[in-house]
């Protein structure tokens, strides 16, 4: 409870901090690059590292990338009966079937489950999720905004220029070598200023007036994002493969998880309905606050 308070506290505070006028608009932007480009990657490089991997955290890993294939179909097909425009269904792609797992969901399974799951957590978000819009995201941004496929050099590039995956492969090879102790300490300090200043620049990006004309295509981008995304996870994870423990569970719970930074910051990258992907990344963030803590409940369930 203690440190739910807390990311409420943080968010509050980013909100304060936009209205205060004190900080530049774009703000936001260096806060998630520093936590792209150091707090992420620190992370990713001493909570992997600690992590014992085994052939049973695959299946939670692909079972994200068939979460976007349904997110995609989902949208295409909502799209197609609203006669929405190809940008606004790109956009919903992205931002309503790829979640948050780190800048928040990292965060949340601290809250919720302990530090010492952070590592399983970053490994599915990681090879899940980043990869997945490092790739297949990518690929769909693309054919939205121009109608055509992506060279396999303009893929390869992205994803092999993606700090927080390098930082993933090198925790992954470094598995078996001992840290110096300043190292890892260095490493633990970088990390930990994570969730302050993940929860903080979600707050400073809230700005509900933009919402009033939007609230058809918001609202299903939303429900997808925070109640089918998890339960078509679940159904397949715990229904059809009868998925027990932490991993199951932490694998639902990052689908639960609000719309992924990333994924809104590529959608607007390629012109794909820029607004929408700005009010789903910011919206859907405290909306969480209020639908995580009943995944967490539920989640007991497949203990």
């Amino acid at each position: 409870m203690d440190s739910m308070i807390l990311l409420m506290v943080y968010f509050a505070m980013g909100i304060a901090l936009r209205r205060s006028g004190r900080l530049p608009a774009n703000a936001h932007s260096v806060l998630n690059s520093f936590i792209i480009h150091v707090s992420l990657p620190a992370l990713t490089l001493v909570s992997v590292h600690r992590l014992s991997l085994s052939t049973s955290l695959l299946t939670p890993v692909l079972l994200t990338w068939v979460t976007f294939g349904v997110g995609c179909a989902f949208f295409w097909w909502v799209g197609r009966l609203l006669q929405w425009r190809r940008g606004t269904m790109g956009a919903l792609m992205l931002t309503g079937a790829l979640a948050s797992t780190s800048i928040v969901g990292l965060p949340m399974i601290e809250a919720h489950f302990g530090r010492q799951s952070l590592g399983l957590g970053i490994l599915i978000g990681q090879a899940g999720t980043f990869l997945c819009l490092s790739t297949f995201g990518v690929l769909v941004a693309t054919i939205c905004a121009q109608g055509k496929m992506p060279s396999l050099t303009v893929l390869a590039k992205k994803v092999f220029t993606f700090t927080p995956f390098l930082a993933l492969l090198l925790a992954l090879a470094l598995m078996p070598v001992s840290y110096p102790v300043w190292v890892e300490a260095l490493l633990d300090r970088l990390g930990g200023i994570l969730v302050p200043l993940a929860i903080i620049s979600a707050g400073y990006q809230v700005q509900l007036s933009q919402t009033q004309n939007r609230l058809p295509e918001l609202a299903t981008g939303i429900v997808f994002k925070l109640v089918l995304a998890p339960l078509v996870l679940g159904l397949l994870y715990a229904g059809l493969f009868g998925a027990r423990g932490e991993v199951a569970q932490i694998a639902i719970f990052q689908a639960a998880m609000p719309s992924q930074v990333a994924a809104a910051i590529i959608a607007m990258e390629h012109d794909l309905d820029p607004q929408l992907a700005a009010l789903m990344a910011g919206v859907s963030v405290p909306l969480s606050f209020l639908t995580i803590p009943l995944w967490r409940q539920a989640l007991d369930m497949i203990a």
